[in-house]
């Protein structure tokens, strides 16, 4: 943990900035930790690794920390100011969740801050609530559980309740604990894949080891290492050079599932960073094409930065609308890639403001528009042809009841996807053609994979 000798009050006053962007105007937590973090060039990497535990740490026990605030506080949480409420559930964070920075500071600091930012006069308000939950140490939330398991499980893992409500339809509750549980893991490292087209695993192992980082192989793929022990991923001679990419080993899975041959014509519809469709260029050894796309500019520069740094030359971006049909695409791909927007909620443990921000009726948009993208992009697929459709959520509705619904109306079956992936795999589903993986029952991210032949003969 951070010494509590080298933490100032600037970088508390910049945590605190960070999460009143994310909290209370909607900025994105992953984006903008970065991005701050490299404006303060001046910061040391004792600092950096403060903030950037404070930041993630305050949002994955956002709902945890407020049962402590509205415990102990006259005023509720969402009745408070923003400054006041972001400066309160970052400071318990500290006291419950970081040990080694004393009390007194965390206390004495957040009056400083309070003052500093034009609050000196609620300083008695916020030393007290502070001092009060400083002094409790029984983990009061845990009497939920026998009279309320799901109002036990919104606060102890800091998720909505309607969400958790929706997973408890799904899935058995053992399963939805320990897929919550999973959220707070601590990371085994920075999930990678080799660039096989320059290097070997054992080549990239050897490489890192000269360059002082730490890498262990992947659970599932001989291409995946878990990276730890670096700064930033920019400063890694290696990635610069193009050698590994940032994957997780649910997304490699698609590349697999695929079954690519050479010569094959790829298009991946969705395709920003770029992580399948590389994928799928480094599977094809040099041939055919992979035709990437998706919607924005933005979206498309971040995958040709991605192909020009990996060296590749089998594969393209372009701006396009998923949703709009590309008359000259109709017919011609021996694989479409559709990893589809979707609610993210396998993804929380990297991005836990996505759980906050999520709704029930964005989640219900969300099925809409994954339908609509299907019933274009499944156009593209010649006959005998593959459809790879996938989410990085939990969710059935987005996932086994999509591909329920799409086999019905569309001319595809599904096909089993088992002597594609290893046997470490465990689930009786690859047989029938799809997979859902599951955080804390899988060590990957929550990930939803099916894989759709086209066969000529409609359904309906």
């Amino acid at each position: 943990m951070t010494d509590a000798k080298v933490v100032t009050r600037n970088t508390r006053e910049i945590a605190l900035d960070i999460l009143i962007e994310i909290l209370e105007k909607g900025d994105f937590s992953h984006t903008l930790l970065n991005r701050t973090l490299k404006t303060h060039s001046d910061l040391t990497k004792q600092d950096r690794s403060f903030i950037t535990r404070l930041v993630e740490g305050t949002l994955e026990r956002l709902l945890t920390l407020d049962f402590y605030i509205n415990s102990y506080s006259s005023v509720k949480v969402g009745k408070m100011k923003p400054l006041i409420r972001t400066l309160l559930r970052l400071s318990v964070y500290q006291l419950k969740y970081m040990n080694q920075v004393p009390d007194s500071a965390v206390c004495n600091e957040a009056v400083k801050l309070a003052g500093k930012r034009g609050f000196k006069s609620l300083s008695g308000f916020i030393n007290g609530v502070l001092r009060n939950i400083a002094r409790n140490t029984k983990e009061d939330y845990h009497a939920l559980e026998k009279k309320d398991r799901i109002g036990f499980l919104e606060v102890a893992y800091s998720t909505p309740r309607w969400m958790i409500e929706k997973w408890l339809e799904e899935y058995s509750y053992e399963t939805v604990k320990a897929m919550l549980s999973a959220q707070f893991e601590e990371s085994r490292g920075t999930t990678v894949r080799v660039n096989q087209s320059v290097n070997t695993t054992e080549e990239l192992l050897e490489i890192l080891q000269k360059e002082n980082i730490t890498a262990a192989k992947g659970d599932y793929n001989d291409t995946a290492l878990k990276l730890s022990d670096y700064e930033t991923m920019d400063t890694i001679k290696a990635f610069t050079e193009g050698r590994f990419t940032v994957q997780d080993e649910s997304s490699m899975l698609i590349g697999l599932i695929s079954g690519i041959k050479a010569g094959d014509y790829i298009i991946d519809v969705c395709a920003a960073p770029g992580g399948k469709a590389l994928h799928a260029a480094d599977l094809l050894n040099g041939t055919g094409k992979v035709d990437a796309r998706d919607l924005t500019e933005y979206k498309v520069a971040l995958i040709n930065e991605n192909i020009a740094r990996m060296g590749f030359h089998n594969i393209t971006a372009r701006c396009m609308d998923a949703k709009e049909l590309d008359g000259e695409s109709i017919g011609k791909a021996d694989i479409v890639i559709a990893d589809l927007p979707c609610s993210g909620l396998g993804v929380i443990g990297k991005k836990p403001d996505i759980k906050y921000n999520m709704t029930v009726e964005k989640q219900k948009e969300l099925v809409k528009l994954q339908r609509e993208i299907l019933t274009t992009v499944s156009r593209y697929v010649k006959e005998e042809g593959i459809l790879i459709y996938s989410t990085c959520t939990v969710n059935k509705d987005e996932n086994l009841d999509n591909v329920e619904w799409f086999v019905k109306n569309f001319p595809f079956q599904l096909e089993s996807i088992e002597k594609f992936l290893p046997e470490s795999i465990s689930s009786e589903t690859k047989e029938k053609g799809y997979l859902q993986l599951i955080p804390g029952i899988h060590n990957t991210d929550g990930f939803f994979m099916a894989r759709l032949k086209k066969t000529g003969i409609s359904n309906r």
